[in-house]
């Protein structure tokens, strides 16, 4: 753990017309509130709720959530405490980006009425949109490459389950992984920071999970459901059988959130999906089955993980789950900006510096689809700069694997 952590960098907001976060608030957000309104026959009280949430978007501000939406008032009571009081009256682009998605998000379930009572009462707005990934033939394709896994040394079967997990939704990517294929090297050079070797000597070796002072423990902070969810699970049904832990916790977010982002729900879906599929896949879903009618596997839905703040700020209940973990593994670009806090960190900032809060051994997975980054090295940032790819922060054509701790 460093003597100081390094100065906080500023808050990354969505004010600058042209920056990423301003045009995910601009442009996004209503086409999101549009895909929703058309998913769904829902009644004129329900749209007039959508269509004032668009209006918002474009030059609205920022309301405090409405009564009649949370009945019991536990809601609005967590977000009082995130930070409701100081930030509402303000612009969506003048309150800092994490927390203005992360409001529009809760919003737009009040618009289609999730948590007030009513016909619409728990209904999840992007299911259908999670279904049809789930049930697309390209999932079908990418089941059908864990048969030919068996076959792989173990080295490599280990890289392809963990790269299949980082890339989320290429999950084919890492299924077809082998140090003789053209996608393993693609992959790598993808890899801004690659830190597999720490993050696979982290977990015991295989089969001797139980050898150490207590059971070894794996949690898992998903991201997003479908086919980034299915490799996740994948990822974990491995290394229950490999003998690499004895249990896994899996986060996932309590109610819908950031249009695909797994809630247990999801979990089922995707569980439904490993077993109906056949082969190999089957199995991993016939042991995660078992894994978790037997406690071996649990899955968690904490309300602060959908909160618009960063780990730093966890509870206490939440920061002793993860302390008890041999590892914790946090998927996606959301997670890591809320590991690292969203904010303009030099790209050579220490990411074992700014996660030095963390109460374990933590590890990111994330493909990169937002401006924050950390722990790159000077000779990694000025190739990336010097390719002339302008987007390389934002367009999910890179990834890392890093590890603090």
């Amino acid at each position: 753990m460093p003597d100081t952590p390094p100065e906080p960098a500023p808050v990354i907001l969505g004010d600058e017309p042209g920056s990423f976060p301003h045009g995910v608030l601009a442009e996004r957000h209503p086409a999101i509130v549009r895909q929703v309104r058309d998913a769904f026959p829902h009644d004129p009280e329900r749209r007039h709720a959508l269509d004032m949430l668009l209006a918002s978007c474009a030059d609205g501000v920022v309301e405090p959530l409405p009564a009649d939406a949370d009945p019991t008032g536990r809601d609005r009571e967590r977000w009082a405490g995130w930070g409701m009081d100081a930030y509402a009256g303000r612009s969506w682009y003048d309150v800092p980006w994490l927390w203005a998605e992360s409001h529009f998000y809760r919003r737009l379930l009040d618009a289609v009425g999730y948590f007030g009572p009513g016909t619409w009462q728990g209904v999840d707005p992007f299911r259908p949109a999670k279904l049809a990934e789930l049930d697309a033939p390209e999932t079908d394709e990418e089941l059908a490459a864990l048969d030919g896994l068996t076959a792989l040394p173990a080295d490599e079967r280990n890289r392809a389950l963990l790269h299949g997990s980082l890339w989320g939704n290429r999950a084919d990517l890492g299924f077809r992984l082998s140090d003789r294929g053209a996608d393993t090297e693609r992959a790598v050079e993808a890899l801004v920071a690659d830190d597999s070797d720490t993050l696979w000597s982290l977990l015991p070796p295989p089969g001797t999970g139980t050898a150490g002072p207590g059971p070894a423990t794996l949690c898992l902070v998903a991201d997003n459901a479908g086919r980034e969810l299915v490799p996740d699970l994948l990822l974990v049904s491995h290394l229950l059988a490999e003998g690499r832990v004895d249990r896994a916790i899996l986060h996932v977010k309590p109610y819908p959130y950031y249009v695909s982002d797994a809630t247990p729900t999801d979990v089922l879906d995707a569980l439904r999906r490993l077993v109906a599929a056949g082969g190999a896949a089957a199995a991993h879903g016939d042991r995660l089955w078992t894994a978790l009618a037997d406690g071996r596997v649990t899955v968690r839905a904490h309300p602060f993980s959908c909160a618009p703040l960063p780990y730093a700020d966890m509870p206490d209940d939440l920061r002793e789950d993860f302390a008890a973990a041999t590892v914790t593994v946090l998927k996606g670009d959301l997670n890591y900006r809320r590991l690292v806090g969203d904010r303009w960190w030099p790209p050579t900032t220490s990411f074992a510096d700014v996660t030095a809060y963390f109460p374990g051994p933590v590890a990111a997975l994330r493909t990169l689809k937002s401006d924050v980054i950390t722990g790159l090295t000077a000779r990694t940032e000025a190739a990336l700069v010097a390719s002339g790819e302008q987007r390389w922060r934002t367009s999910g054509t890179h990834a890392l694997i890093q590890v603090g701790r």
